[in-house]
C-alpha cells in the first residue's frame, strides 16, 4: 500500500495551483470540518462537494450545506479525496478507498492540519500562532507531563519526547504495576477516579505538585508541537499559556458535547457552574453558540495560570460528580473527562484577554 501521507506537497501545489477544482473530505467530526472551513477561506478556486463517511447514522445530513454521503454510495474518480480524520484512522480508510478504486487521495495528518489551522487562523485574525512570536535570548523552562495508562498499546513509530517532558502514569492506583517513574496517586490525587476523569487525574496531581516557570500536560498519542525555537519565544514573548489550534465545529461547539457526553451530565455541569463560578456560567452559551473548541485537555501555562486554572476546574469537576445521575462514583465512562475539555475551552476564552495566549499544531502520535 502506498504511504499514508503521500503527495502533501502536492495537495499543497494542487490547492494553490490555477483553474477551479473539487474536492471531497473523508471525515465528518472536528478534523474534517476544521480542513473544510480552512479550504473553504483559503482556496476560493477549490469547490468541496461532499463530505464521505464510513456510515450515515451518527452523523448530519449536511454541513453547511454540503451533503454527508456514505462511502457505499460514492464513485467518483475524478474527484480528489481529502482523508481528515485522526491518523490512527488512516490505514483503514485508505484501504477501503483502494478497494473501491478510489485512488485519487491524500491523508491529511495532523501536522498539515496544523498548518491549515495556522493560515486559516492568521486569515481571520484570531488564535495568533506561536510560531507568530518574537524569539528572545533565553529560552524558557517547561515542565510538561506526558500521560501514560497501563493498558496503553505500543507506538507504531518511534517518539523521543524532549527533555523538558516528564512521563506520568495516569490511574496509577488502579494499574497493577508501574509503567513510569512519575505516578499521580502520589501525595494528595484523584488516580482512583482516573475511569472517569481520564488524563485529568494527572492534570490534578499536577496541579497540586507541579513545580517549574512553566507546567503542562501532553498525552500519551498527542502533543502539543514545540520546538527548541519556540522556547526562545515562550522566553521573550511573556506568553502565559500555550494550547492547541482550536478544532472547528458545525454548527457550533455545541455540536461537540452533543455528540459525547448525555444532556443530563451536561445538566450537572450547568448546574455546577451555576452555583460556584456564575459569571462563568452566563459566558457559557456566548462560547458555546461560536464554532471554536479547545480538544484533548492539553495546556501549557505559567506555573501561577496553571494552578489557577486546576483550582477552578477541579471543585466544578466534584460538584459535577455529586449532582450527575448515575453520580460520578456509581459509573466509570470518562464522562468527567470530555466535560473537562468543555470547561477548559469555557476557561480559557473567558480569560482571552487577560493572558497572552499562543497556539500550536496538535500532533497525533501512531
Amino acid at each position: 500500500m502506498p504511504a499514508l501521507n503521500k503527495n502533501l506537497e502536492s495537495l499543497r501545489q494542487w490547492l494553490e495551483g490555477r483553474g477551479k477544482k473539487q474536492a471531497a473530505i473523508y471525515g465528518g467530526g472536528m478534523v474534517a470540518v476544521s480542513v473544510y472551513y480552512a479550504i473553504k477561506t483559503l482556496y476560493k478556486e477549490c469547490k468541496v462537494v461532499c463530505f464521505l463517511v464510513s456510515q450515515r447514522e451518527g452523523n448530519p445530513a449536511a454541513i453547511d450545506q454540503v451533503p454527508v454521503i456514505g462511502i457505499e454510495e460514492y464513485n467518483q474518480t475524478d474527484v480528489k479525496i481529502l482523508v481528515a480524520t485522526p491518523e490512527n484512522h488512516h490505514r483503514g480508510i485508505v484501504s477501503g478507498l483502494e478497494q473501491r478504486n478510489l485512488r485519487n487521495y491524500v491523508c491529511i495528518d495532523s501536522r498539515t492540519e496544523a498548518a491549515l489551522m495556522e493560515r486559516y487562523y492568521n486569515s481571520i485574525g484570531r488564535f495568533p500562532a506561536l510560531g507568530s512570536f518574537q524569539a528572545g535570548a533565553i529560552k524558557a523552562s517547561l515542565d510538561v507531563y506526558m500521560a501514560r495508562f497501563y493498558k496503553d498499546k505500543p507506538l507504531e513509530n518511534p517518539y523521543e519526547p524532549a527533555p523538558w517532558v516528564h512521563t506520568i502514569q495516569a490511574g496509577a492506583a488502579l494499574a497493577p504495576g508501574r509503567i513510569a517513574d512519575m505516578r499521580d496517586d502520589i501525595g494528595e490525587n484523584i488516580s482512583k477516579k482516573n475511569c472517569n476523569y481520564s488524563e485529568l487525574s494527572a492534570l490534578y496531581w499536577i496541579g497540586k505538585h507541579g513545580k517549574g516557570d512553566y507546567l503542562g500536560l501532553f498525552h500519551y498519542r498527542r502533543v502539543l508541537d514545540v520546538s527548541e525555537e519556540d522556547l526562545l519565544r515562550i522566553g521573550g514573548s511573556g506568553i502565559d499559556v500555550i494550547l492547541p489550534y482550536p478544532s472547528i465545529h458545525y454548527p457550533s461547539a455545541e455540536e461537540h458535547h452533543k455528540r459525547y457526553l448525555k444532556d443530563s451530565d451536561w445538566e450537572a455541569m450547568v448546574a455546577a457552574l451555576e452555583e460556584l463560578e456564575p459569571e462563568y456560567a452566563r459566558y457559557l452559551p456566548h462560547v458555546f453558540s461560536q464554532p471554536f473548541f479547545y480538544n484533548f485537555n492539553m495546556v501549557i501555562a505559567r506555573e501561577s495560570v496553571f494552578k489557577g486554572y486546576c483550582n477552578w476546574l477541579f471543585p466544578i469537576l466534584e460538584r459535577t460528580e455529586e449532582l450527575s445521575v448515575p453520580r460520578g462514583w456509581e459509573r466509570a465512562d470518562r464522562y468527567i473527562g470530555y466535560l473537562g475539555e468543555n470547561l477548559t475551552t469555557l476557561y480559557f476564552m473567558y480569560h482571552g484577554r487577560d493572558f497572552m495566549t499562543a497556539h500550536t499544531g496538535r500532533r497525533m502520535l501512531i
